[in-house]
């Protein structure tokens, strides 16, 4: 019964890709907050004024 379960790789793969799945969702989390500024900054000068015909 222990062999079967030490043989047994489903497990293992599972952890790998929910591993690789955290790391990339770090790196989308950090990229966003190293961004949140300028995107923001795109936002209120120059789609917010074409949107609503102010000029900027």
């Amino acid at each position: 019964m222990i062999r079967a379960f030490l043989a047994h790789r489903a497990g293992h793969t599972a952890i790998e890709y929910s591993m690789i799945a955290g790391l990339i969702a770090l790196g989308v989390v950090g990229a966003i907050g190293l961004m949140g500024d300028s995107v923001t900054g795109m936002f209120n000068g120059a789609l917010i004024p074409a949107f609503t015909g102010a000029a900027p």
